[in-house]
């Protein structure tokens, strides 16, 4: 065995044993494992340099820096036991400012949610076999997947709960399961008593209902007191407005048997060029432009996410200002052609043609429009 191969079983041995410390959660065996392997995916990288692996070292540790990060959060500062949540401090307490309308384009998305959520919701007694109380969005990430919930939730005037999945699998390992019943039970709670509807939204749902090749009992017990809140949302002798919308950017890693409590599994899918174009006006709306053909930039942008075009706009602009300070202006010129021209040699689109292909296969298999 070469010593590039002997470092990389060590690094291998010891996020294997992180990864497990991590489901166990103990925090801090996970968090001085994932630091190891760091170390030493790190010593490959110094070692290496023209490696085949190098993006595949690199890819590893920042994932478990990451990691560490949020591990860092769940490890009690004095030692104490890990605490049952504050459900106020989950519940966004004034009404999201944004609407249907601040959303350009998806609108077979928002006609799925307004049959699934916003009907009912104005008239209940139109729907006398019930309606959807589960929700999925799924798709490649930088979507909207999260501002499409919260404008949900504005077109309704609901209260907001939102749950980061997996914190509920790390930070509140211990707890989860009653954490998880505390949620609903306060959801249930606030639409009875202010008769008003409650959108708890799941980021991340795969960490809480996907498939993981080993699992331990707490992470067993917490994903079942979820589905067991879920159908009990479907009780035809309680009149709650409570819905649940997961949000996952990895659709196939959930379990198949719990996709049926998410009665609509919408694909929030990457904008066309009408909507590429039509999110190219409203951002440039905001700054100055000179012979700008943005028909061309939508064309120029194809495989380009809705967040991925924010971020273009946002470049050709620093690149004006930037120009301005380098040569002592008093104010920027206007954003040309050429700007945008030269930022999308130097950046490229966030989603792989791969990953499209794949949630292009799971809508195929699972839709549910």
């Amino acid at each position: 065995m070469s010593a590039q191969s002997m470092l990389e079983e060590m690094a291998r041995k010891y996020a294997i044993n992180a990864v497990k410390a991590d489901k166990e959660g103990k925090a801090e065996d996970a968090i001085n494992n994932y630091k190891k392997a760091i170390e030493i995916l790190s010593q490959l990288i110094a070692l290496y340099p023209d490696s085949p692996s190098i993006k595949v070292y690199e890819q590893m540790i920042n994932e478990y820096k990451k990691r560490i990060e949020v591990l860092k959060e769940a490890v009690p500062a004095s030692g104490s036991e890990s605490k049952q949540i504050d459900i106020e401090d989950l519940i966004v307490k004034e009404k999201p400012k944004v609407s249907f309308k601040d959303i350009v384009g998806l609108d077979d998305v928002k006609e799925a949610l307004k049959e699934a959520i916003i009907y009912p919701t104005k008239r209940p007694d139109l729907f006398p076999l019930g309606w959807p109380r589960g929700i999925l969005l799924y798709g490649p990430p930088g979507c909207g997947k999260t501002m499409i919930a919260a404008a949900v939730a504005s077109e309704i005037d609901s209260y907001f709960i939102q749950v980061d999945a997996a914190s509920i699998m790390s930070k509140w390992l211990g707890e989860a399961e009653k954490n998880v019943a505390k949620i609903f039970t306060k959801a249930r709670e606030i639409s009875k008593r202010e008769e008003k509807p409650v959108i708890i939204f799941i980021d991340e749902l795969d960490a809480l209902l996907g498939i993981y090749n080993s699992e331990n009992g707490g992470e067993v017990r917490v994903r079942n007191q979820f589905l067991k809140e879920m159908d009990g949302l479907q009780d035809k002798s309680e009149n709650y407005k409570v819905y649940v919308i997961g949000a996952t950017n990895k659709p196939w890693r959930l379990d198949e048997p719990f996709l049926r409590r998410f009665q609509k599994r919408i694909y929030v899918r990457l904008p066309d060029f009408q909507q590429r174009l039509a999110l190219l006006q409203y951002y440039t709306s905001k700054i100055k432009m000179e012979n700008v053909d943005l028909n061309k930039v939508a064309e120029m942008t194809e495989g380009y996410t809705a967040s991925d075009i924010k971020d273009i706009v946002q470049a050709a602009h620093i690149r004006v200002v930037k120009e301005m300070f380098i040569n002592n202006l008093n104010e920027p010129r206007p954003v040309s052609m050429e700007d945008f021209i030269e930022v999308l040699k130097i950046r490229k689109p966030s989603v792989n043609q791969e990953m499209i292909k794949a949630y292009e296969a799971w809508h195929e298999k699972f839709k549910a429009l």
